[in-house]
């Protein structure tokens, strides 16, 4: 990729952030009920005057036409002052910064754990298609792609920690005691999908005419698969990985709910239910900035880890 590509890129990441965060606004702006008036008495029965609610709405800016209050966010938000979170009471940079240790915790063992599980068994299964290793394999990851992710959560919380008590049935802290209930939710789905994908792309490097070749030339079979097949089938997976990285560090809202996990998910949930506009800004713009910067890293790491493209520079 050169130089003037990556700039295109990067002119498309600011493009894309300046729409994503217009639609948020207008979403959160719009909507029915009163943002003034959820931010001074939030779900309590406060008795607020009129007079009180314009006040803070005009210090807020928020008296001025919509076009107007977005171009006030957005001009602060360019200099990196993203507002002030009423829920967390501070700035909602701080606010993300508190909760992005949890996320990169979950995300990070997460992606560990079920890379240890995918890639062997992928690889075990696609040798042996057909065989009884291969059907149990298929089997249990049919299974781990159907389940949905919050009743996965529910079972291990149930088993794991009220019968067997080897997690905690509350959490609240993002240390490695606390980790293992929402990982396992995670790594269940992941591994089962990456499994398929990596059996998949291991069986069509098997049938290329390549290995062929290499078996005619009486190269042993471990020296085709790991030296000549695995390098090629395992390269389209990056761009997987890195979506699931992507999705992952935005925050898994529903498994972090289940687990009281501290993390961006969470956050995002907690912002949008006490209708904190400010904070549901950052955690979008957030989550679509890691999105694109990590398909931009991925697309990057292709020129280095694909010959045949070294090769066309």
């Amino acid at each position: 990729m050169s130089n003037k590509q990556i700039a295109a890129r990067l002119g498309q990441i600011v493009l894309v952030l300046i729409g994503i965060s217009f639609i948020t606004f207008a979403l959160v702006m719009l909507a029915p009920g009163d943002v003034v008036r959820q931010m001074i008495a939030g779900g309590s029965d406060l008795q607020i005057t009129q007079a009180e609610i314009d006040a803070v709405r005009h210090q807020l800016g928020l008296d001025k036409p919509f076009f107007f209050q977005y171009l006030d966010w957005l001009g602060r938000a360019v200099t990196g002052d993203l507002g002030t979170s009423f829920m967390a009471k501070k700035p909602v940079w701080e606010a993300l910064m508190e909760r992005l240790p949890g996320t990169l915790m979950l995300s990070i063992v997460s992606l560990i754990g079920m890379m240890i599980i995918a890639v062997p068994a992928g690889i075990y299964s696609a040798v042996n298609r057909g065989g009884a290793i291969d059907y149990i394999v298929r089997g249990f990851t049919f299974i781990g792609v159907s389940l949905p992710g919050f009743w996965v959560g529910l079972m291990l919380l149930w088993i794991l920690g009220l019968h067997l008590d080897l997690i905690p049935i509350v959490g609240g802290e993002a240390d490695f005691e606390n980790v293992i209930g929402p990982a396992l939710t995670l790594i269940i789905p992941m591994a089962s999908k990456y499994t398929r994908q990596v059996r998949t792309a291991v069986l069509e490097e098997l049938h290329q005419d390549y290995v062929v070749g290499a078996r005619a030339r009486g190269m042993s079979e471990t020296h085709i698969l790991w030296r000549e097949v695995l390098p090629n089938a395992l390269l389209p997976l990056i761009t997987l990985l890195g979506l699931s990285l992507g999705s992952l560090l935005g925050g898994v809202a529903v498994i972090e709910m289940v687990f009281s996990w501290p993390g961006l998910g969470r956050l995002a949930i907690e912002a949008i239910t006490y209708r904190d506009f400010q904070l549901v800004q950052g955690v979008v713009i957030w989550i679509a900035l890691m999105y694109m910067v990590i398909n931009l890293v991925v697309d990057l790491s292709y020129n280095y880890l694909d010959p045949r493209l070294r090769k066309a520079r």
